[in-house]
């Protein structure tokens, strides 16, 4: 029997984050039960709890957080849509939508004017999340995975759709030398992608000496410390990628790209104007290009973790019982000490 009431990691608002009692949603006609197995914390949640905003997207009200999840279906959706009860899925939390009407293009409903996203203040009523044990979320969200794959060895599936979108944005990174701007849970993961897409040198640069650590570990053939401005100015990339989402990443970025090369902007900088190197990318000739999100890269990511072509596993560092989430965010908020740091929901105490 499916309890009436469960735990919930909610955001009240700045530096406060509370472990709730909810109850259990009704699902909607189109709608299927899902019991959420593990969720991993990432960097829009934290800034939710720490700032009550996440860029422009400022919390006007208690918000269940959470798009990174993994877990089974308890019920169906009434309609017969998605995955059958028992079906172990992963989650596709965006829902693309024509917003204002502003032009888009079709074959990118990532940058449709009106998407949501699980977890998300940009609208209010806010889209609510998903780090909860059971949760109702729109049968389309759903994609079961493949026999072999287990939940746990999923629960990277939606961040690691995000960087496999962003090295498909850079195009072709075969025989290609690669560095990467912030060895964090995204960056290391653009590594691993990019490992497996052929790069012939990945160097990465961060901070922390953790980070640091993962990414050798996930393929990156020499790392750099992120103060090491003459380092990174002789990589001499073909392709970067800036997963920092700091001004100072985006300018080692333009210094550590060959000429000609193309850097890729996958770290959501604060709002705002920024400042930044142009003068350097308009004489070298570089190609600046942004990466938002995904579309439907979560199934070549499925497929990839299958078959063990993709290796993600150094990524997540810790794991924590969900009724813990306070530790648990105090954690993942350390970039020194952490990686990805994942919730566990279903041995959470119900109390």
């Amino acid at each position: 029997m499916t309890p009436t009431e469960n735990l919930a990691v909610v955001a009240h608002a700045a530096g406060d984050l509370r472990v709730d009692r909810v109850v259990v949603p009704a699902p909607g006609a189109d709608e299927s039960l899902v019991e959420v197995a593990y969720g991993g914390i990432c960097g829009s949640d934290l800034h939710y709890w720490q700032h009550g905003a996440a860029g422009e997207s400022i919390l006007r009200a208690p918000m269940l957080l959470g798009h990174e999840v993994v877990g089974t279906v308890v019920r169906q959706a009434a309609d017969g849509s998605g995955p059958s009860a028992g079906t172990r899925v992963a989650v596709h939390p965006a829902t693309p939508g024509p917003g204002d009407g502003s032009p888009y293009p079709a074959d990118r409903p990532n940058l449709s004017p009106g998407c949501t996203y699980l977890g998300s203040a940009a609208r209010f009523p806010h889209t609510e999340g998903a780090f909860a044990r059971f949760v109702a979320l729109p049968a389309r969200m759903l994609r079961a995975l493949p026999e072999g794959l287990d939940l746990r060895a999923a629960a990277l599936v939606e961040p690691a759709a995000v960087a496999w979108h962003a090295v498909a944005r850079a195009g072709s990174v075969a025989g290609k030398r690669v560095l990467v701007i912030g060895a964090g849970p995204i960056g290391s993961l653009i590594i691993a992608v990019a490992k497996r897409a052929g790069a012939a040198e990945i160097i990465a640069t961060d901070m922390h000496d953790l980070p640091l650590r993962t990414a050798a570990r996930l393929g990156a053939t020499r790392t750099l410390v992120a103060t090491d401005a003459d380092g990174i100015a002789a990589v001499a990339a073909d392709v970067v990628f800036e997963s920092s989402g700091s001004p100072r990443g985006l300018a080692s970025a333009f210094r550590g790209a060959a000429r000609g090369g193309r850097v890729v902007m996958v770290g959501l900088l604060p709002v705002g104007e920024q400042p930044a190197l142009i003068a350097l990318a308009i004489t070298r000739e570089l190609e600046l290009l942004g990466s938002f999100r995904f579309n439907d890269e979560i199934d070549e990511v499925l497929a990839a973790l299958t078959d063990g072509s993709l290796f993600v596993d150094p990524v997540v560092t810790h794991e924590f019982d969900a009724a813990d989430a306070l530790e648990a965010f105090a954690v993942a908020r350390d970039s020194a000490v952490s990686g990805k740091v994942l919730l566990r929901f279903v041995d959470a105490v119900e109390g």
